[in-house]
């Protein structure tokens, strides 16, 4: 049933209310969140599920659910008794269990995958408010934050300033790390590409289970999607000239231009990026200095943002993929799974 408790889940963030079928989809969402317990301060849904993707065309795509929380002992705790059966033998073990695995495992995510609701299967993942916080700001993992550089459907109005905040840095964040990897002159796709591809940097699935075109896919799919969400960063940016006869967007790659990207980094990506260089904490201590001599050569930054991405996401896919297996239990991954490698290859013979 519907829990009045709710944050208000509206049309006008979807920004679909003049389209019927969209507005059915709409609804679709709205009513699969209502079913979940109330102290849900974000949600959004997301994936193939809502998104087209070239090659995977099916209506009935698995729907993906992230769930920010604010008290997330309480909201495991209401959850367990309401949907126990969403959680896999470890919800056998309490809320306490539910919670650690939560937080101090992976990337601060805890899935129940493959749950029949509304006439639809669904994922839904949940994150506490701060480890929300944290990885937008931060890229502590790069798994929820580079979710949010591609295109989601955010299904309630952001009322929290710093959820707020974090949101608009996490996609000021990419913009950089992604002009920071492309030449001087590049196209709009090859754009929005950089930025979607940040996150599957280093990511083992990409080897393993997941189409290797996906990047390719999720952008040229969605591109009306891509510009509306990057629009507000785009054109304010003096940095950057698009040539209408080229269809290409010029950039500088002066010293001074490379080096206020890379402050602008986001910390752990910074960290990272400094790690790779060696040096250790003198390195660390003085990220102005090493900055500084790192942007007088273009494609050493690149590299060393690539090398950056890779150490943050590598770590966080596996441990992730780790703790879903526990999440989902064994006969859920096993569907899971074999789902995934279809969808890879019919993607192979598209």
């Amino acid at each position: 049933m519907a829990n009045s408790r709710q944050p208000r889940f509206e049309y006008e963030r979807l920004g679909l209310s003049k389209n019927k079928m969209a507005d059915v989809q709409a609804d679709m969402l709205l009513k699969i969140v209502s079913n979940f317990p109330s102290g849900i301060s974000l949600a959004f849904a997301y994936g193939s599920g809502i998104f087209k993707q070239e090659g995977n065309t099916s209506s009935k795509n698995m729907v993906d659910f992230v769930f920010v929380l604010e008290n997330a002992r309480r909201w495991h705790e209401e959850n367990l008794k309401i949907h126990r059966k969403h959680y896999s033998f470890l919800g056998s073990f309490g809320v306490n269990t539910v919670i650690s695995l939560q937080d101090n495992y992976g990337a601060g995510m805890y899935y129940n995958t493959l749950v029949p609701m509304g006439g639809r299967v669904i994922k839904y993942g949940t994150i506490s408010r701060n480890n929300f916080l944290l990885d937008l700001k931060d890229w502590q993992w790069l798994y929820i934050a580079g979710r949010l550089h591609k295109p989601v459907k955010i299904l309630c109005q952001v009322t929290d300033n710093d959820m707020s905040l974090a949101l608009k840095e996490n996609l000021k964040g990419a913009f950089n790390a992604a002009l920071l990897s492309l030449p001087e002159e590049f196209t709009e796709q090859q754009l929005f590409m950089s930025i979607a591809g940040l996150s599957f940097a280093g990511d083992f699935r990409m080897i393993i289970g997941e189409n290797k075109n996906k990047v390719r896919s999720i952008v040229n799919s969605n591109i009306e999607h891509f510009r509306h969400l990057y629009q507000p960063i785009l054109l304010p940016s003096r940095q950057l000239h698009f040539c209408s006869s080229s269809g290409k967007y010029q950039q500088s790659h002066d010293s001074s231009v490379i080096f206020s990207r890379m402050m602008s980094l986001p910390k752990n990506l910074q960290r990272k990026m400094l790690q790779s260089l060696g040096g250790g904490k003198i390195k660390q201590s003085c990220p102005e200095e090493t900055f500084s001599e790192v942007s007088k050569d273009g494609e050493k930054c690149s590299k060393l943002v690539k090398n950056g991405l890779q150490s943050i996401v590598g770590r966080s896919s596996v441990t992730q993929s780790i703790k879903g297996i526990a999440t989902a239990g064994g006969h859920r991954t096993l569907l899971y799974s074999s789902q995934k490698m279809t969808k890879m290859l019919k993607a192979m013979f598209v």
